[in-house]
């Protein structure tokens, strides 16, 4: 740290004081003196990492341990991103004795794969960014100072992230009512399989639809404060995704995985489905025991106005809305059948087959979903409103589809479960740091075990004798720093 303590003396120390006194006169601008200063720092942190770097370096390449089965092949110099800034740096290049395969042992060291261009802590702030706006202010918000990396290069980080598995406490929740929400969020594809394979057919649509998924698990509804107006949702956890690389059957199993394990199933009286009868969401009835489906509100009222919009020419809107009424009476308390005569006598009203067919259309959605939208009549104490739409806004659109843009399927998919990671408070950094693999070890090297300090201060001991010995009676935190760092670098040596 030699080096870097200098520039700090020689260097930093006079720019601070002639930036506070530019400060002093023209207190004012305290902006330009807080931007000057991290600046600075900016420049004092890239000298030390770089410094770091190279000792460590350094240390490995003059360790014995070394020397018994690599060879210098040559120093080349290198480009790290990191959060704070762009830190360019010399290591060394290794020919294994053994195999005469090349490896750079700081990267092992680092545990860090080959051609790393990219720290951890700067993949944390592309994501982090990337998820609440876009590549291109993922690239730009890797480092703290200008630095910037493309939107392609945010592009592939997004296309290569693994999730984690999901974490669960030891002890398990009781609630006795639980609920599930579900919904899907339409986005654009640039293209479906290939660039180019996009066309519009006969009616004048693209064939450039896809759908994403959301379903989420919940309490039940509370108020925001004590004297608010506004309610939120008790103890959200979602779960997005797309067919592109998930059944309905395995997104459902996931949901099912989390509440077995977050709830005491047995104390559940019961759980209700909200949705709007699609297709898929259905398909959760088949894989989650118990399940009660409800048909949401908001596309019951949807449906009951496209019903009977055509009454507004008629009638007015106050009437109109009487009739709304006797419709929803009619679903909580009388048969498909009554219902179905209702739809007919409407259809009387007009003349147009066009309208005529709109609110048919209209009146088999209640048809075809009966039994779920008498229950969302039925039971108003426990059954709670539906608030899929606003969080498909929220959770989905705001990022993926609100705003012109382009996806691929795999794209779209892995945003839409990094939106539900996001959401679910998850750690960026962890989830950075959960793509680094595990590194293969060197070719041709033993398997070791990676020693202890306190083992390593043992074989140090034997190898040196007299040395060795007193050097065993000195307690490892009175080292000196720069002691501790070749220990524990050459400690890192020995599980190569």
């Amino acid at each position: 740290m030699y080096n870097s303590v200098k520039y700090f003396e020689e260097v930093c120390i006079n720019k601070f004081l002639e930036m506070s006194a530019e400060f002093a006169e023209n207190p004012s601008d305290i902006a330009s003196y807080v931007k000057n200063v991290t600046d600075q720092l900016t420049k004092l942190g890239q000298e030390i990492i770089k410094e770091t770097l190279e000792e460590f370096d350094t240390i490995i390449k003059e360790s014995a341990e070394r020397k018994e089965k690599w060879y210098v092949e040559r120093t080349v110099e290198k480009s790290l991103v990191t959060s704070l800034c762009t830190v360019s740096f010399n290591k060394t290049l290794y020919k294994d004795k053994k195999t005469g395969e090349y490896i750079y042992l700081l990267d092992k060291v680092m545990e860090m794969a080959p051609h790393t261009r990219i720290t951890t802590d700067g993949i944390e702030r592309i994501l982090t960014e990337a998820v609440q706006t876009s590549y291109r202010r993922g690239g730009d918000n890797v480092s703290i100072d200008e630095t910037s990396v493309s939107k392609e290069t945010t592009k592939k980080i997004l296309h290569n992230l693994k999730f984690p598995e999901t974490e669960y406490s030891k002890e398990k929740k009781e609630v006795e009512y639980l609920y599930i929400d579900a919904d899907e969020d339409h986005v654009s594809l640039q293209f479906r399989d290939e660039k180019g394979d996009i066309h519009i057919s006969d009616n004048g649509y693209k064939n450039n639809g896809f759908i994403t998924k959301l379903v989420y698990v919940y309490e039940g509804i509370e108020k925001e404060a004590p004297e608010s107006k506004r309610h939120r949702l008790k103890n959200p956890y979602y779960f997005s995704g797309s067919s592109y690389d998930e059944s309905n059957e395995e997104l459902w199993d996931r949901v099912f995985e989390y509440i077995d394990n977050t709830y005491d199933v047995s104390k559940i009286k019961k759980i209700f489905l909200n949705a709007d009868g699609g297709t898929w969401i259905k398909a959760g009835n088949s894989r989650i025991a118990g399940i009660t489906y409800v048909l949401d509100e908001f596309h019951m009222s949807k449906y009951l106005v496209k019903m009977t919009s055509h009454l507004e020419k008629l009638y007015s809107k106050d009437d109109v809305k009487g009739f709304r009424k006797i419709l929803k009476a009619m679903i909580k308390e009388n048969t498909r059948e009554e219902f179905q005569n209702a739809i007919d006598y409407l259809q009387e009203f007009t003349d147009g087959e066009n309208e005529k067919k709109k609110i048919a259309d209209a009146g088999d959605y209640f048809l075809y979903n009966w039994a779920a939208a008498k229950r969302r009549y039925a039971d108003r104490e426990h059954v709670k409103g539906c608030s899929a739409e606003g969080h498909v806004s929220h959770v989905l659109s705001s990022r993926m589809s609100s705003r012109p843009m382009g996806w691929s399927k795999l794209g779209a998919t892995q945003m839409a479960k990094l939106r539900a990671y996001y959401l679910n408070g998850g750690d960026m950094l962890e989830l950075a740091r959960y793509q680094e693999e595990e590194l293969p070890m060197a070719a041709g090297a033993e398997v070791e075990n990676i020693f202890s300090a306190a083992k390593f201060k043992k074989r140090n001991s034997n190898k040196f004798g007299e040395i060795g010995r007193w050097y065993e009676t000195i307690p490892y935190c009175e080292m000196s720093m720069t002691l501790k760092k070749r220990f524990a670098i050459k400690n890192h040596i020995y599980g190569l």
